[in-house]
């Protein structure tokens, strides 16, 4: 299990990748179409502005039961750890052991 100051810090980050995403893609747009040098340290100042933690890529996916952020499956939300717990006690939908 994840400490929940961990938990609750990507929760907050989430919130702020919602909240900024509109204004940062427009910043990010208008950079592309800038012609002059001045025209872009403007934007970047204005990019700096944002807060950090808006960026999408500080973002970290974590498991929604435990919080854990390695060994992160996408398709199930799930942490390996949890994903193989789920699957041998059949909650999963369609996923089998292999054996071969």
């Amino acid at each position: 299990m994840a400490k929940k100051n961990m938990i609750e810090r990507e929760k907050k980050r989430e919130r702020l990748i919602n909240k900024y995403g509109k204004k940062r893609k427009e910043i990010k747009e208008l950079l592309k179409g800038a012609e002059t040098y001045e025209s872009k340290l403007a934007l970047y100042a204005k990019l700096e502005k944002l807060p950090n933690n808006s960026a999408p890529c500080r973002h970290r996916n974590r498991c929604w039961l435990t919080g854990r952020s390695r060994g992160y499956y996408r398709d199930f939300g799930l942490s390996r750890h949890v994903l193989r717990e789920m699957s041998h006690a059949c909650l999963l939908p369609g996923v089998t052991k292999s054996s071969w």
